[in-house]
């Protein structure tokens, strides 16, 4: 039996003093797909990032066909024919197909494309080497990443995950075409969050959970479920992540503030749900259920197909943000700096601009202004040097409190918190849990999407979990563990709708 292909053993890395990967083992041999799994800060992207060598290990060792090598830069692991096939696929949309493979080749044109073509034929990617790259559609985008790391002689391929934005088909022809490089003894590391796609296609899989390698067995040994407990922490009480289990699940009383009825559109399906006074309703899923597309649709960013969507028994007809607005409905955006704030305005900016109406028809009233801003300054837990400080020179857990200042300073009815914690220390993070108990106990509805599960579990009064753009079904009271919530994220819970 051939020894590995790739070896990794003992493995260290540490950011600014806190350890990422603690002496992690890996293999990968020859003509076999090796999934690697892990949840939100596992280490799986750095471990992948070292043997791209996008990073250097801070200890450990790293072996290639049983002889110990030093990747200290992408170029490095090119050389020695490894290729990391990113999620995201890199091209030059103006230049053409075979431009943009020759990058960094300096090969002649002619003789490239002599290389490029029974490439292409053996992954079946049919496509003229002079159109623009912008034509291809994302699947054809990856098939060219692949060629890209074919060219280089790859032994390794790392795929991160690939699937994220095909179609069913696409990636199933793409999984024909990792079978076929395994046959010629190329190995292939496999990322992905779909563990449907893992028990298909892969031979073996690793499992990462708080930078140590925590399983690594054959695919035929293992259910989904066993993927699922492995990548849990250890302690999964849900009492024990809570802070008043007693209260969870318990239905507020009054009438809906949010409804939304069979709400659909390209990234989703049929999706209802009602929201009450003083509830926190959890969306959880994984990146790419549909959370965010559902919450941009409801609040009228997005369009959608069909459905209706009511706030405080008024359906909104005139689809929009301002309208959602006027009715009570606030989003918070998951990219704050995109959406979210003027990084280059004084932070009382951000605060004000969802009230300027209320300030002042032809001038404003920048006392009334500077009143609201201090408010949410002290109430929010601010920490600024003045009102006119610019919002880019904050730290990231006060941009976003100014964030949601902004959507507060509406008095809204309903608040859809799109990633209210990502990129915020623990501070920030505690006081974000206090402003949502806060709005709760005044009765506003809260609609929380996260990809933090634990987050989900403890705040959430009621959760609805979206897998592939569907929603599968609710979780309550006693039901809400991070087990539960993490098994249906991945699709492998049928919970009652």
């Amino acid at each position: 039996m051939a020894g590995p292909l790739l070896e990794l053993e003992g493995v260290w890395k540490v950011f600014s003093g806190v350890p990422v990967l603690k002496g992690v083992d890996f293999d990968l041999a020859p003509g076999e797909i090796h999934a690697l799994l892990g949840g939100n800060g596992s280490g799986k992207s750095t471990l992948m990032k070292i043997i791209a060598g996008v990073y250097t290990m801070d200890a450990g060792e790293m072996r290639l066909e049983g002889r110990p090598v030093r990747v200290d830069s992408p170029h490095a692991a090119h050389a020695r024919g490894i290729y990391m096939v990113p999620q995201e696929p890199q091209i030059f949309p103006h230049l053409s197909l075979l431009e943009n493979l020759g990058m960094g080749l300096n090969e002649p044109p002619e003789a490239l494309a002599e290389r490029v073509r029974p490439i292409m034929e053996g992954l079946e990617f049919q496509a003229d080497l002079s159109e623009p790259a912008a034509f291809l559609s994302i699947a054809q985008q990856q098939l060219l990443e692949i060629v890209r790391g074919l060219l280089r002689d790859a032994k390794v391929l790392i795929f991160d995950e690939p699937t994220s934005a095909l179609t069913f088909r696409e990636a199933e022809h793409l999984f024909e075409r990792m079978r076929r490089l395994t046959e010629k003894g190329i190995g292939i590391v496999f990322i992905s969050h779909r563990l449907g796609e893992v028990m298909e296609v892969a031979h073996r899989v690793s499992v990462l959970r708080d930078g140590e390698m925590v399983l690594r067995r054959p695919t035929a040994e293992l259910t989904p479920h066993d993927l699922v407990r492995a990548m849990l922490p250890e302690a999964t009480d849900a009492e024990a992540t809570r802070d008043e289990p007693a209260a969870k699940g318990q239905r507020r009383a009054g009438a809906p503030v949010l409804e939304v009825e069979n709400l659909a559109s390209e990234a989703f399906t049929d999706a209802s749900f009602r929201l009450y006074p003083g509830e926190v309703l959890g969306i959880a899923g994984l990146v790419g259920s549909g959370r965010t597309e559902l919450a941009e649709a409801i609040v009228g960013l997005d369009p959608y197909a069909r459905g209706r969507v009511t706030v405080a028994g008024r359906p909104l007809l005139r689809r929009g943000p301002a309208e959602a607005q006027r009715a009570g409905l606030v989003y918070v955006p998951e990219d704050r700096h995109a959406h979210g704030i003027f990084l280059d305005l004084a932070s009382l900016y951000t605060i004000s601009a969802s009230i300027l109406p209320e300030l002042g028809r032809l001038f404003l009233s920048t006392t009334r202004e500077t009143e609201i801003g201090r408010r949410f300054v002290d109430s929010l837990n601010i920490k600024l040097r003045s009102l006119w400080q610019t919002a880019g020179t904050l730290s990231g857990g006060n941009q976003q409190k100014v964030v949601l200042a902004k959507a507060l300073a509406t008095r809204p009815r309903v608040v859809i918190l799109d990633e209210p914690t990502r990129g915020i220390d623990a501070s920030a993070r505690r006081d974000v849990y206090r402003l949502i108990r806060a709005l709760t106990e005044q009765g506003v509805g809260v609609v929380l999407i996260s990809s933090e599960l634990e987050e989900v579990v403890e705040l959430s009064d009621r959760v609805l979990v979206m897998h592939r753009g569907r929603v599968l079904g609710e979780l309550a009271g006693d039901a809400i563990t991070l087990e539960r919530v993490t098994e249906a994220s991945f699709g492998n819970l049928e919970v009652p709708a």
